[in-house]
């Protein structure tokens, strides 16, 4: 019998099953460097209007993730000049860094077009693969002419708490304009002939002397031109008011707001975070439904008042709450408070859109209505509302009834005029003379 002999491996057998285990391995240390690096830098410079001026001042975010950041520069050039704005190395590696550079006034650089180039690198193993650097450019356009003001001229007599209107024209696009009152900008609004119409008001609780308006405007580069509008500041007193707060109101409003604050159980505790928290809450609120606003007007002729009424609280009534012979807060009452009958039908006091229809806090259900240039109308405390938010009213549709919602203690309507999101003395609305002295004079609008 023949006995066959075991055959002989073949040389390279091993090395060839081998060859996929060593491939994987490679893919797995790629895939570990790769991660290990992250993706390459990111860049991201503001402002992004395009235009700039000496005053601009720029920001830079870097992020080079997990391989953090080794070095970055800024530089710009002109018609072959170049400047080095910005040069900041890393030695620890960091994750990401912020930066804010300006353009140098020694520089020299003309008004036009200037190349800003950033260029980023990090400590990336794979920096051979591109992975380290990153660089972005951008074109930016050197304004350094302010803008020209040209503001109607005229003496404008204010109330301490009232409202006026001023015309003006500037001589190029500006980024924002309007009338400066302490920190309050009201926004001008420009119109189909090229003027620029601005509502504004002195606070009530801003004195006299310290009521210095003055129209403003600066341009997308940043360059601002002011001047001074002439006021006749006229200080105006406010009467002074003592209210009890008995536990039958307690008892009965405070439900309205118990969701709002779980953590207190008794009604007055309630009502003290209501009459101040929730009412510093509707003041900020206003502020920006008063930019939901028409930029040209929308109403005519005197304001309508609830007809038929009897004057309750008026504006700028400063309250003092008393309960069980304790003081327990102090407020301003911002409207006029309008007692007729109960669930009187109550008009839109002018023509425009409305810009709230909702349970809006200390006011209960509350319509806003705006009249176009950030002037507004306010009706609250109403049982009914028969509008919705967008509807467009006339002077006179009814919008709802009068009611008890909110912190009202009997049906009335209390009543509200705003400007720019600050709340004014509704009595000069309801004024034509008033209005035609001191709003359509001064913008024949």
């Amino acid at each position: 019998m023949k006995i066959h002999q075991n055959a002989k491996k073949r040389p390279g057998f091993p090395l060839r099953a081998s060859l996929p285990v060593i491939g994987i391995v490679l893919l797995a240390l790629a895939a570990i460097f790769v991660l290990r690096d992250g993706g390459s830098p990111t860049i991201k410079l503001s402002p992004q209007t395009g235009a700039a001026s000496y005053t601009t001042e720029f920001s830079l975010d870097l992020s080079a993730g997990k391989s953090g950041l080794k070095e970055c520069s800024v530089v710009a050039a002109q018609d072959g000049k170049r400047v080095e704005l910005l040069r900041e190395s890393f030695s620890d590696k960091r994750p990401a860094h912020a930066a804010a550079f300006r353009l140098p006034r020694e520089a020299g650089f003309k008004e036009g077009s200037v190349e800003l180039s950033v260029i980023v690198r990090s400590n990336a193993m794979l920096s051979f693969l591109g992975r380290g650097k990153a660089s972005l450019v951008q074109q930016i356009t050197l304004d350094f002419t302010p803008p020209r003001l040209s503001v109607t001229p005229g003496v404008h007599n204010v109330n301490q708490g009232g409202g006026a209107a001023v015309s003006y024209t500037v001589s190029k696009p500006v980024e924002s304009t309007g009338v400066m009152v302490g920190s309050h900008l009201f926004p001008g609004y420009q119109q189909p002939d090229g003027r620029y119409l601005c509502y504004f008001a002195m606070p009530h609780d801003m004195q006299p002397s310290q009521f210095k308006p003055k129209v403003i405007a600066r341009d997308k580069a940043g360059n601002e031109a002011t001047q001074n509008v002439s006021v006749l500041a006229i200080p105006k007193p406010f009467k002074a008011d003592k209210l009890n707060i008995p536990d039958e109101f307690l008892n009965s409003k405070m439900p309205q707001y118990t969701a709002l604050y779980p953590s207190e159980t008794s009604p007055l505790e309630i009502y003290k975070r209501v009459n101040t928290e929730l009412r510093d809450k509707n003041v900020t609120e206003l502020l920006k439904i008063g930019k939901d606003t028409s930029p040209t007007p929308l109403w005519s002729g005197p304001f309508l008042r609830l007809p038929n009424a009897a004057s309750r609280a008026g504006f700028g009534d400063q309250r003092d709450y008393f309960y069980q012979g304790e003081k327990i807060d102090h407020q301003t009452h911002m409207g006029v408070d309008l007692a007729s009958v109960a669930n009187a039908p109550v008009p839109a006091a002018n023509s425009g859109r409305v810009v709230l229809a909702e349970f809006f806090g200390i006011y209960g259900n509350c319509v806003i209505i705006d009249h176009g240039l950030g002037l507004q109308s306010l009706y609250s405390h109403l049982d009914e509302m028969s509008v919705t938010k967008g509807t467009q009213v006339k002077k006179g549709d009814i919008i709802g009834k009068t009611g008890t919602t909110g912190l009202a203690g009997g049906d009335h309507l209390h009543f509200g005029m705003i400007i720019g999101g600050l709340q004014v003395n509704p009595v000069e609305w309801w004024d034509d003379h008033w209005i035609k002295d001191n709003i359509l004079e001064h913008t024949g609008k």
